[in-house]
């Protein structure tokens, strides 16, 4: 029989089930050891594993931006008050938010630093100076960094936390035109990331101004719907027109010799997103994690026996040696039975697993193990880097499909206040029809406690009434909880 040992004593799993969305999001994250909570409200430790996955992401993303001639630059994580102050409209919409620094020591600072919220006005001082002419146009920069915004009660991880990671883009343009081009290149980039990599389907829509960056002159953003009915915003871009750019003095000489303002896009994607894409993968055992990004892909579990033991485990390593294409994982512990591992690594998402025992060595086969669905398949060992890797794009193909009908499933078209209210109790994401009017905009968010326009759906035509107050519509707005 199979060594007994601690792993059947030690509690495993997820408690709650996944219908009961936000207890089991939150403990299926911890358990799956992907990060833990730190000493400071809403910020998180990102473990090993949680790590890797957002280096993956930001490693395929970061290959993209490059064939674009997107270069990396690294500016400072302090930004002096007196820059955050030149654009009012960014300062208004990011002040509750911003975290400062007003001393060293003993000795108060002359001028608060406030720690990086987004990087606009400490970048765009240095581009005033960088930009001259047209020939120093484009100018597309972009960083990998961390950011902090405190303003929020409860933290969700990777959802909503107080210092996340991201890309933050930050690009000029000679003319306006040039400057919206941009948009079907870095929106291209975020899909594919989302649905090749992340096996998440979502909806592209263009913010209110309510719901607009900070001193944009329009925010567009890839939105995610949650099995609990909540959208989150994933990837954005901001088309910042010559805002910045009059606040800072960013200045060319174009062909002609005349002195123009220069035209500017922001843009990212964050740790959000892995949450949202484990948020919509997860079932009730824990997490499934898309194997594209999976940091590892295949574990092999080896079946010990006392006698057949060492003969095991050494087909396991010929295994792993053999398997370097994949990102595979051993687990060779002697102190855990079959059971506790099998389950161990379906909480925590690995998309495939494969068992061996001594009966499995004697037939050159090993089990093949789905995460996704569960099917266990007998493969001989000369056809499993085939098979492998068939399972594998199988697997993702399978999350896409889900993912895209969770979406469909769950939107609903509403033509009333009472459908809406409805709608939203059901967990729906809802379209509908919207006047344009910021107070019915307001009245739709105080009416059904807190549920707002998520964004406006370019691509339709209005052709009803207002769903608040029932005059003219101009735009199908997508309405939702969110975080």
């Amino acid at each position: 029989m199979p060594k007994r040992s601690i792993g059947k004593k030690k509690k495993l799993g997820v408690s709650v089930e996944k219908d009961k969305f936000s207890e089991w999001y939150t403990q299926t994250i911890i358990k799956a050891d992907l990060v833990d909570y730190s000493p400071v409200s809403g910020c998180l430790i990102f473990k090993p594993m949680g790590y890797a996955i957002w280096e993956i992401i930001k490693d395929e993303t970061d290959k993209r931006f490059k064939k674009l001639g997107i270069k990396n630059v690294y500016f400072p994580l302090f930004i002096p008050e007196s820059l955050l102050k030149k654009e009012a409209a960014h300062l208004k919409g990011f002040s509750p938010e911003v975290a400062w620094v007003t001393e060293v020591g003993k000795t108060k600072l002359t001028e608060k630093l406030a720690i990086r919220p987004t990087s606009e006005t400490i970048m765009y001082s240095s581009y005033a100076k960088w930009i001259r002419s047209w020939r120093d146009l484009p100018l597309r920069l972009n960083q990998w960094n961390n950011v902090v915004r405190w303003e929020f009660r409860h933290p969700i991880p990777f959802l909503r936390t107080r210092e996340f990671l991201w890309n933050e883009g930050h690009t000029v343009f000679a003319s306006k035109e040039e400057a919206l081009k941009e948009e079907k290149e870095i929106f291209g980039i975020y899909n594919e990331i989302l649905r090749d990599y992340m096996a998440v389907s979502g909806f592209i829509s263009k913010k209110t101004e309510t719901e607009k960056f900070a001193g944009a002159e329009f925010t567009k953003a890839i939105e995610c719907l949650l099995p609990n009915g909540r959208v989150v915003q994933g990837p954005d871009f901001h088309h910042d027109g010559q805002i910045f750019s009059k606040a800072f003095g960013i200045k060319f000489l174009n062909k002609n010799g005349k002195e123009e303002y220069a035209w500017q896009n922001t843009w990212a994607i964050t740790t959000r997103m892995i949450g949202i894409m484990l948020a919509i993968h997860g079932d009730n055992k824990g997490l499934i994690i898309p194997p594209r990004v999976a940091p590892i892909q295949v574990v092999i579990v080896p079946i010990f026996f006392e006698k057949s033991k060492g003969k095991v485990l050494k087909k396991a390593k010929e295994l792993e040696k053999k398997f370097n294409k994949f990102r595979v994982f051993l687990d060779s512990r002697e102190e855990y039975t079959p059971g506790y591992k099998f389950n161990d690594w379906e909480m925590k998402g690995v998309p495939i697993r494969i068992e061996l025992g001594p009966k499995d060595i004697e037939k050159n086969q090993v089990i093949v193990v789905r995460r996704d669905n569960g099917k266990k398949e007998i493969v001989k060992i000369k056809n499993l880097d085939k098979k492998t890797k068939e399972v594998l794009d199988d697997i993702h193909n399978v999350l896409l499909r889900r993912s895209k009908e969770m979406l469909k499933k769950g939107t609903m078209q509403v033509k009333s206040m009472n459908e809406l209210i409805k709608g939203i109790k059901n967990k729906k994401m809802i379209i509908s029809e919207w006047c344009g009017n910021k107070e019915c905009e307001d009245w739709i968010k105080a009416k059904t406690g807190g549920v707002k326009i998520i964004g406006i759906n370019e691509s339709a035509k209005a052709k009803g009434k207002c769903v608040y107050c029932g005059k003219k519509a101009k735009y199908v707005v997508y309405i939702a909880k969110s975080y």
